[in-house]
């Protein structure tokens, strides 16, 4: 039975017979595998979630977000689904009427949209789109340059991270740096601000990172959600596997956590932007590099939920993106910033202008998003920076930056990727001093003390390069 047949005989459902071959039709969907779906984003070896008695594996990604008129109640979104032969595959709690549907016979995403688009109750529908990352790879080390600062952390690979402390190594220009070692003097970061890394999840076994990882309290409930029931979420949260282990089979999300974060002189490795910090792991992305759109919602649904419930995260940082415009993700970064959370976005790795090219999700016009170019050593915009005179706001180090890597290693990568936690890290250093800043007055704050760059004038709203001393206070 097609949709469109199934479609109508519901409509005219009026009689027991009809009702039954209708249940018996979906029994039958339960028995068998989904047909591959050409445009349907997953993973490789990655499942969605397993709500009720459909399997991740047979089930695989929603093929749509939609977003019902306000007042079509739940029951009526279920009764929808049904008539089309899909299935409500999670209710969006943050953004009201908003669902991912998931089609159980077959049909491609643009065909499931359309008739959904179709329909009086619905405000608007768009398919689940992909989202890569787009890191560009550089070298892995293991050991490097020994430099020790007065009042700097004891990190033996500290010397190659001139993206804190630039004294010109590897033909770098003196002081091209967000004046890591003064911001220092004044704080080191705190256990009690929470930055969630919206990304491939987080190794969180890795020794300069495991110290600094959000744990759920003991005094909070594990996660519950209506369609997947109880999440262990003690680690942070993954989107991408019935496990729900947000542990990073891919490297970015890690590297990009210990930009931001990883501990600070424990002699060790390297130092993050904060020495101390809590880390909240987010995946949505699995090993091969890759999410969707749903994904990213559902982990920052999570982040609103659990800011709700006390959590005190305060930034996200989103290192990824394309040129896919998504209502439905810009809604939920919209409530993200009602609750008082940063957004933090990389520009891309196009080297165009964002004001013509849009990306995404830095280019949504929010209150609460931060979109970041990325900086050579010498101070220049990276060669593969996007950037934008209206859309993008600050810039920061990008290219060749050493962070934590797989397997308790280290590894150089370049991108607006790497740029993006950097300024995620020191809106964690001035968080931990103002705790109290709003969205505003921290983006502000992160704008109005950048470092004016001859080089980004006209390129990025600020003109600047993020300086953590300058933010923080510690100098003027």
């Amino acid at each position: 039975m097609n949709r469109r047949n199934l479609a109508a005989h519901v409509a005219l459902a009026l009689t027991f017979v009809m009702v039954a071959a209708v249940a018996g039709h979906l029994s039958r969907l339960g028995t068998g595998k989904k047909e591959a779906v050409t445009g349907v984003l997953v993973g490789v070896g990655e499942g969605g979630a397993a709500p009720r008695a459909v399997s991740a594996e047979e089930a695989g990604e929603p093929e749509v977000l939609v977003r019902f008129r306000a007042g079509v109640p739940r029951e009526r979104v279920e009764e929808i689904a049904m008539s089309f032969g899909d299935r409500v595959e999670d209710e969006i709690e943050s953004v009201e009427n908003l669902y991912a549907v998931d089609d159980l016979e077959g049909e491609t995403a643009a065909l499931v949209a359309g008739e959904y688009g179709a329909l009086p109750e619905v405000e608007y529908v768009e398919e689940n789109a992909r989202i890569d990352l787009s890191p560009l790879e550089g070298r892995e080390l293991g050991r490097g340059i020994e430099d020790a600062e007065a009042g700097g952390p004891n990190d033996p690979l500290l010397g190659e991270q001139w993206g804190l402390i630039n004294r010109g190594q590897r033909s770098g220009k003196d002081k091209a740096d967000i004046s890591a070692l003064q911001a220092w003097a004044k704080t080191h970061g705190s256990e009690r601000v929470v930055v969630a890394v919206l990304d491939s999840g987080v190794d969180y076994t890795h020794p300069d990172l495991v110290n600094n990882l959000w744990l759920r309290p003991d005094d909070l409930d594990p996660y519950y959600d209506d369609e997947t029931g109880e999440v262990e979420d003690y680690r942070g949260f993954s989107a991408v596997s019935p496990e729900r282990d947000p542990m990073d089979e891919n490297g970015h999300g890690t590297h990009c956590s210990g930009i931001a974060g990883a501990e600070g002189d424990n002699g060790i490795g390297i130092t993050g932007v904060n020495w101390k910090v809590e880390i909240m792991p987010l995946k949505f992305m699995g090993k091969g590099g890759y999410g969707s759109t749903k994904d990213a919602i559902e982990a920052i649904n999570y982040v609103i939920k659990r800011k709700r419930d006390g959590v005190n995260v305060r930034v996200i940082s989103a290192s990824w993106g394309s040129r896919q415009k998504s209502r439905a993700l810009e809604e939920v970064i919209r409530r993200a910033g009602d609750e008082g959370i940063l957004f933090v976005a990389a520009a891309g790795n196009n080297s165009e202008n964002a004001d013509r090219f849009p990306h995404y999700p830095s280019g949504y016009q929010l209150p609460n998003v931060l979109a970041v170019a990325a900086l050579d050593r010498r101070d220049e915009l990276a060669r593969f920076s996007n950037y934008g005179a209206k859309s993008v706001h600050v810039a920061a180090p990008g290219a060749e930056i050493l962070s934590t890597w797989l397997g308790d290693s280290y590894r150089e990568a370049s991108g607006t990727s790497m740029a993006t936690p950097m300024v995620a890290g020191v809106a964690a250093l001035v968080l931990s001093c103002e705790p109290n800043l709003s969205v505003a007055e921290l983006k502000e704050r992160l704008m109005s003390t950048s470092d004016s760059i001859a080089t980004l004038q006209g390129k990025v709203v600020s003109g600047g390069r993020v300086n953590a001393a300058r933010a923080v206070g510690a100098v003027r």
